[in-house]
């Protein structure tokens, strides 16, 4: 490293945030640098200066999770390390005296690290604030001042970049970083056409510096030019560019929180301009005033269709209607917090508007949650690696999203439909257990299981006019398959049959049946030699026995039995007397000894 003296004619006075209000007409956000000469400076390993320094402390304290108090308070602390290790302090304990680094102090690249920090603090700060915006609208007013103070950080940053002898990656990462701080304080602005300029010019520069790695560092590049797209579309779509409505709709799962609800206000705006869209109808029932959110979703339900026929396969299919099915979600969520109290005092009232909207939006979600799972269904179908075990669970996971749908109407017609539907899915569920079966080679079972996929689908295609076009086709496939599943299953159960009938056939057969049920059949057995030789079954087998029986001698007290005295003679007397003198003698302890 080589620090020769730089002439720096600056003081923090040089320094000036343009914080003042800005006219509507012209906007601009500068920051006066310093004018520094610097002779020669070399700064070591100054590679992934911005992008990869801020993506592993973003991930690594609370970004992950969303949580940027915690990521603000990892930068503070971060910024107060940085200071004590460079010896540039602000003040003592008790007075604070601002001291920004200047191109004449920069003899290591953590020199660089200061103003990224503040601004990554700054930053923070302000996407926390916009969190709490949602309930305190006058937080959005401190929100804007935090993002001037990013864009002057990141500002100071690249000027310092600029100055010393830094690698062109690093210039054009700090380019990139600049101009994504300025576009997000212009989109909080809605300043949309200069936004859009300043996150443009990032995308591009994020994509060329992607082409220009190798594979391994491209991804961080091309997650953040993914980041930038929805807000890109927005602007356009704000300027004027009215295309760009269908590629927010298909990108509403990456949008973030106040992004959408625009998007949602904007779709309930585009909703009431259409002709005949006031009033939102579902099976001859109209779900009354719809709210923004919702509408938003419905909105987006309706050209999801267009999106999917559009993907290039399932896996881009299954992203679609995931994102789809947050966004399901979240609008049920607060459809049902923003109507709470007529929700709870007619929830018993299907036929209530609003109630029969909420019915609605779980309709959409779990039918659409039911496309997810058949697009499952189809990649398992394709891949090599797939057992029909795998296929049973994803079709079990079909029927429960089936029933859950059947519940939410009374409507025989409404009803007939979904168990056409059902009957059609358990036929194939059917068909894969069976699957499963004969590759155990159970046989039995197995065309036990075809049989029944097979009725299963001739039942539901006794009402081809519920069922879809496409689940139509699959069972007719189906019932071909099943006939040429049933004859082999049938052709290797007899062929076992003859195999177990014909112990002659092969001399060395290994037979379950133990030696002493077999005694009348020659096999060579090489089990017999081992240690644990299959002779006898011990302990023997249960089997059934007769009880011994039991006798009750019920009758004995109402026998009468013939008088014998007169056979007894004197010897009945005397026994007789005895008897009453021993008794009385017992009675009063007369004769004890």
């Amino acid at each position: 490293m080589v620090v020769q003296e730089a002439n720096c004619e600056a003081t923090e006075e040089n320094v000036e945030h343009q914080d003042e209000e800005i006219s509507s007409d012209e906007r601009v956000y500068s920051l006066e640098i310093p004018t520094c000469v610097i002779h020669s400076i070399v700064i070591p390993d100054a590679r992934n200066l911005v992008l990869k320094i801020i993506k592993d402390a973003q991930q690594q304290h609370g970004l992950r999770h969303g949580d940027y108090q915690r990521y603000r308070g990892y930068c503070s602390r971060r910024l107060r390390r940085l200071r004590k290790v460079l010896k540039v302090p602000q003040g003592d304990r008790r007075h604070f005296k601002r001291r920004d680094v200047m191109p004449a102090m920069v003899s290591d690249d953590k020199f660089l690290q200061v103003p990224l920090t503040m601004a990554e603090r700054a930053w923070s700060y302000a996407m926390q604030l916009r969190q709490e915006s949602n309930t305190e609208p006058r937080k959005k007013f401190h929100l804007v001042s935090r993002l001037r103070k990013a864009a002057t950080y990141s500002l100071q940053l690249q000027e310092l970049i600029e100055s010393v002898n830094c690698d062109a990656r690093t210039k054009l990462e700090a380019q990139a970083y600049v101009a994504w701080m300025h576009g997000s304080l212009h989109f909080e602005l809605q300043l949309w056409k200069p936004a859009m300029e300043n996150l443009k010019k990032a995308q591009v520069v994020y994509e060329k510096l992607a082409s220009a790695l190798p594979d391994l560092e491209q991804v961080i590049y091309k997650a953040r030019v993914e980041e930038l797209a929805p807000s890109l579309r927005y602007c356009a779509y704000n300027i004027g560019d009215t295309s760009a409505i269908d590629d927010l709709m298909q990108m509403r799962g990456q949008l973030s929180g106040e992004l959408l609800a625009s998007l949602d206000s904007l779709m309930a705006q585009t909703r009431s301009k259409q002709s005949n869209a006031e009033e939102v109808t579902w099976r001859g029932k109209s779900c009354g005033t719809v709210p923004p959110r919702a509408a938003g979703l419905l909105i987006a339900d309706s050209r999801l269709n267009q999106a999917l026929a559009k993907a290039a396969n399932n896996q881009a299919k299954i992203d679609l209607l995931e994102a789809h099915l947050i966004d399901c979600k979240d609008a049920i969520a607060t459809v049902r917090e923003d109507f709470k109290a007529e929700l709870k005092n007619r929830d018993t009232d299907k036929n209530n508007p609003l109630q029969h909207l909420v019915t609605y939006l779980q309709y959409i979600k779990l039918s659409r949650t039911l496309e997810r799972n058949l697009a499952l269904i189809k990649i398992a179908q394709e891949s090599e690696k797939a057992k029909p075990q795998d296929i049973v669970r994803l079709y079990e996971a079909a029927l429960h999203n089936l029933v859950e749908i059947s519940q939410l109407q009374d409507d025989e017609d409404y009803q007939k439909e979904q168990d056409t539907k059902t009957k059609g899915y358990r036929a194939f569920r059917c068909f894969y257990m069976a699957q499963s079966l004969a590759n155990l080679h159970r046989w039995r079972e197995a065309m036990a299981l075809y049989q029944r996929s097979s009725q299963h689908a001739k039942d539901a295609l006794r009402n081809p006019v519920v069922l879809p076009e496409d689940l139509k086709n699959d069972l007719q496939k189906l019932e071909t398959l099943i006939e040429g599943a049933q004859y082999a299953a049938h052709a290797h159960s007899v062929l076992e049959e003859d195999q177990e009938e014909e112990p002659g056939t092969s001399k060395q057969t290994r037979s379950k049946k133990p030696l002493y049920e077999r005694l009348h059949e020659y096999r060579e057995d090489p089990s017999l030699l081992t240690k644990q030789p299959n002779v006898y079954k011990l302990p023997p087998s249960m089997r059934s026995i007769p009880c011994k029986p039991l006798f009750f001698d019920l009758a004995f007290n109402l026998a009468e039995f013939p008088d014998l005295s007169d056979k007894l003679g004197d010897q009945g007397k005397k026994a007789g007397q005895a008897g009453l003198t021993g008794f009385v003698k017992g009675l009063w302890g007369w004769g004890n000894k």
